[in-house]
């Protein structure tokens, strides 16, 4: 594969269902109209990651590919999307996103599997503690901080919906100006 120089990359499951994209985009509109300074993710990017990588050689890519990816088993499942939170807190929010209720032990096992191969082939483990998310935006100031905890009190418990994981995707992530780009590099087929 030809990519040319190092490459920032991650492996995720991205979301691709209409419905729950809609849903997504109007509570990133609820989120946004609180005034609070923030980075929203484009519905495009809009993903759960299992492993972020960082910026690796192409050779360390075809590694990935052969020895992590290409080994992953199971077959797909079905995950829902429920509630609103933040990291660290809700009420100390820098990072927005919505939760995994049905599935997150599904993901938690997938993770561990891609943690396991990763130390196989020299990637220190991630840390412990794996939360799965979908992240929605990226706080940037404290202006009306209590309206954006408020809001976040109100959807702890809203259902989004549910999906069903067909596949799991080693992604590139281009940083621009105006926000990440982001392309599949490869894919595996649960199934």
């Amino acid at each position: 594969m030809a990519y040319g120089g190092r490459i920032r990359t991650f492996i995720a499951i991205d979301i691709e269902d209409p419905l729950l994209l809609s849903r997504i985009e109007r509570l990133k509109d609820t989120i946004a109209s609180t005034g609070v300074p923030m980075k929203l993710v484009e519905t495009g990017n809009i993903h759960l990651t299992l492993r972020f990588i960082g910026e690796i050689s192409r050779d360390r890519v075809d590694e990935i590919i052969e020895s992590v990816l290409k080994p992953l088993r199971g077959e797909p499942f079905k995950i829902s999307l429920k509630g609103l939170g933040a990291f660290p807190s809700i009420n100390r929010p820098r990072v927005v996103w919505i939760g995994v209720e049905k599935g997150a032990d599904r993901l938690k096992r997938l993770k561990e599997a891609i943690e396991d191969a990763m130390a196989g082939i020299g990637f220190p483990r991630d840390r412990p503690g794996f939360v799965p998310h979908i992240t929605l935006a990226r706080i940037k100031g404290s202006r009306n901080l209590p309206l954006l905890v408020r809001v976040l009190s109100e959807y702890q418990d809203y259902e989004i919906g549910e999906t069903t994981v067909y596949n799991v995707r080693l992604k590139k992530s281009t940083l621009t100006r105006s926000g990440p780009i982001y392309e599949t590099l490869w894919e595996v087929r649960l199934g």
